[in-house]
């Protein structure tokens, strides 16, 4: 069997690098064309041909994100931008439309993959799409698991299944509050995530929530930690992480957590869900559910009372670019309060967290005895061996 393929979102250049360097098997990325999430910080195609051969130098893969709902006007450049991309290497495109799969069969020799953003629920929506020589689909995170295992079995197409990150309020992504609200168009990158508002509770014309006490009507983020060996059994090709605006510290912990566990399962090693999780947590998370794994949706998938925090936020210190081994000091771009002579954990790739101590806080020469400024990069002296894209986070007590 064909190893499962972990893939991971990346906003920009740096975070490439880090996803794939972190574990991930490939990663998904928007241009600054025909792409959704029209602000992240989306890619020219000069640093997606830099991307690219960075992934191919690991023997790793590089997706682009074509998912727009396409209107007439946006046929005019289509062909001409997808044959950049071949030239580039992309390795494939994630696409709804119809006419963008038909030029890239045609014109172009790159893989096809059908987006979320068609609600594949079923296996004869991928029987339909397969006259057109699609390569992959993306099933509708709406899927329960049994769903998937069905779809997977009768399937001659690759699949791919969302395993974490955000969920939307309405199906599949087909949203028109974010239009109506702000006219910033979802459906063209725009969602200003209008379900995550603070809302008013309303009865009769009056207000009957709390003061400062508000709601939402948002969904909790995935989290398929637990069901991951299911879905590798099942025969499902690749698994998504969600996140393109999210931050590099987020993508490690999450990446890492998911990396260690689909490594153990075919090294035939015993699975620690405990270390996993704890790995996960790294991350600055919001409040994770089940999604539709277990079928459809309860309230305790539901983010009701929104909190402007999310969890363990602020844990992340910094990252390292590099180690003087001579003189034991590294080189850390500073992103939170750093202390002198306390310990610390560090987050490596393919490696458990360890323990760190910090000696001294350098910057411009003079030494602190703590340090603040986020982005500075400081000088910290540490015994232990720092390698570049290491990743030290406050020291926590995991449960």
């Amino acid at each position: 069997m064909k190893k499962i393929e972990l893939l991971a979102p990346a906003g920009d250049l740096n975070r490439l690098k880090l996803a794939l360097i972190y574990g991930a098997d490939a990663v998904y990325i928007g241009g600054k064309e025909f792409s959704l999430r029209s602000h992240a910080s989306n890619f020219s195609l000069k640093d997606i041909k830099k991307g690219v051969d960075f992934a191919h130098k690991l023997e790793k893969k590089v997706y682009v994100t074509c998912n727009i709902i396409m209107h007439n006007d946006n046929l005019n450049n289509l062909e001409k931008y997808l044959k950049k991309l071949d030239n580039i290497k992309v390795d494939g495109i994630i696409t709804s439309s119809l006419a963008m799969i038909k030029l890239i069969k045609s014109q172009t020799t790159m893989e096809a993959h059908l987006s979320t953003q068609i609600s594949c629920l079923n296996s004869e929506v991928i029987n339909f799409f397969s006259r057109y020589n699609i390569d992959r689909v993306v099933l509708a995170r709406e899927c329960s698991l049994n769903d998937i295992k069905q779809i997977t079995k009768l399937s001659e197409k690759e699949i791919e299944v969302f395993i974490h990150g955000g969920m939307c309020s309405s199906y599949s992504g087909k949203c028109m509050l974010s239009n109506v609200m702000t006219r910033r168009d979802a459906n063209r990158g725009g969602c200003a995530h209008s379900c995550r508002w603070k809302y008013d509770f309303v009865k009769n014309g009056k207000v009957i929530s709390k003061e400062n006490e508000y709601f939402s009507f948002a969904s909790k983020d995935l989290c398929a930690l637990d069901y991951t060996v299911d879905l590798i059994q099942a025969g499902v090709s690749s698994l998504k992480i969600e996140g393109r605006m999210k931050s590099a510290n987020y993508l490690c912990a999450i990446i890492s957590s998911y990396r260690h566990l689909i490594d153990d399962y075919y090294n035939h090693q015993s699975l620690d869900m405990k270390l996993y999780h704890n790995l996960m947590s790294l991350g600055e998370n919001r409040h994770v559910g089940k999604g539709f794994f277990e079928g459809n949706v309860t309230i305790k998938e539901q983010e009701l009372i929104l909190s402007d925090k999310f969890v363990n936020a602020g844990d992340f210190i910094g990252i390292v670019k590099s180690y003087n081994k001579n003189k034991k000091l590294a080189t850390i771009e500073l992103k939170n309060k750093i202390i002198n002579n306390a310990s610390y954990l560090l987050l490596t790739p393919k490696q458990n967290p360890q323990i760190i101590k910090i000696s001294r806080i350098i910057y411009q020469n003079q030494e602190y005895e703590q340090y603040t400024i986020a982005n500075h990069l400081i000088r910290i002296k540490c015994d232990t061996t720092l390698k570049p894209y290491d990743i030290i986070h406050k020291l926590i007590n995991f449960e």
